[in-house]
């Protein structure tokens, strides 16, 4: 990635600028792996949905996870009937579900509860599963952990083991991990599984294993490949992962331009023509994200700041081999995953043009006019 010739050559600021190319290897990646296993790829929408990105993943993948009604039209308008839609999600409105469930080839209903109340209305085409809660928790952060206390994502394991439910459902759907990078997780999880549910696994015709895996930054997938062999071999179902981040995660930059630099208690702010409105996370999860041209070594510290009246809209404070000037423009690496489609535009400041970046070229896909903000606020 030649940082330089993109910031020369985008004609707007602030910008989102997707690397098709790294996309697309890392769709390559996932085909391989699944061609290595037999496991089935969905890609899972919520992470960048953008149409663009949908369709460079179209013919690597079996199919799109989403999680409401306008990702399951988006994803039906793409697919064309070229690919499964995976639902999962833990609220269904009443008013939305017919509309809903004729799009979805599968659903993994979130509760009990949930299920009773729907299932018997699904489409017959549909294979109906359940999400489970393994009772497993990696990380610890709450904020991330689908395995918390008093979780809202999944049936208690203990609470199916104890019903009839898992003989009356296609499949079973898990997702206990963010962002990891080790396999370890997964296959502690599907160990729980075969001890709860033994032959009981071969009644189902798919096991979904999820997304929050980084299978990018997974060195080593023999683990994986082996334990779906495993699972194919003991149980003659479909395996599913569904990926997001591992596909658009490292191949997205947020790209900025310095547009004032003053001096406070002593230290230089740098404003910046985008803001944490435009990567969420970084604001949620007090996260300072990665700065391309931050240089620990640097002699000129600078707290970088967005440019809205949010007193807490701050990247962090970065070092710079130079003095920061009005006009220089940085970039903020691994945004591409969970940035755009959380992104807003409080104090009315527009959301970054969108731009594509392929072997030097670089193609503007997007911009949000005013008439975007205004329909808006428009009451109707």
């Amino acid at each position: 990635m030649d940082f330089q010739h993109i910031k020369d050559s985008i004609s707007s600021s602030p910008a989102l600028v997707l690397d098709t190319g790294e996309i697309i290897n890392n769709l390559k990646a996932l085909n391989t792996l699944r061609h290595r296993c037999g496991c089935k790829v969905l890609y899972s929408i919520k992470s960048l949905p953008l149409t663009s990105v949908l369709e460079l993943a179209k013919p690597f993948v079996d199919g799109f996870s989403v999680s409401s009604l306008f990702e399951a039209r988006l994803a039906n308008e793409i697919l064309a009937g070229q690919g499964g839609i995976h639902l999962t999600t833990p609220g269904i409105r009443p008013d939305e579900w017919e509309a809903m469930a004729r799009l979805l080839t599968h659903i993994s209903f979130n509760s009990l509860t949930q299920y009773q109340r729907f299932a018997a209305t699904c489409p017959v085409q549909t294979s109906i599963g359940l999400r489970v809660n393994p009772k497993l928790s990696f990380l610890k952060d709450e904020r991330f952990d689908p395995c918390r206390p008093y979780s809202k994502l999944g049936v208690d394991i203990d609470e199916l083991w104890q019903s009839s439910c898992l003989d009356q459902v296609k499949g079973l759907h898990i997702h206990n991990v963010f962002s990891a990078i080790d396999l370890t997780p997964l296959i502690k999880t599907v160990e729980k599984l075969r001890s709860y549910f033994g032959k009981s696994l071969a009644q189902l015709d798919w096991l979904n294993l999820g997304g929050g895996y980084l299978f990018d930054q997974i060195k080593d997938h023999r683990p994986f490949i082996d334990l779906v062999n495993q699972l194919k071999k003991d149980f003659n179902l479909d395996v599913y992962i569904e990926p997001g981040k591992a596909v658009v995660g490292h191949a997205g930059y947020l790209v900025s331009t310095v547009i004032d630099c003053f001096v406070s208690d002593g230290k230089t702010i740098a404003i910046l023509d985008t803001s944490v409105n435009h990567n969420p996370e970084v604001f949620e999860y007090q996260r300072q994200p990665e700065c391309h041209e931050h240089d620990h070594k640097g002699n000129y510290p600078a707290i970088l700041a967005g440019s809205t009246c949010l007193a807490g809209d701050v990247f962090g404070e970065y070092c710079f081999n130079k003095p920061l000037a009005v006009g220089d423009k940085l970039v903020f690496k691994n945004v591409g995953a969970y940035s755009l489609v959380k992104a807003n535009r409080f104090n009315g400041y527009n959301l970054p043009d969108i731009y594509a970046y392929q072997d030097r070229q670089i193609k503007k896909l997007k911009h949000t006019p005013y008439q975007d903000y205004r329909q808006q606020w428009l009451a109707d």
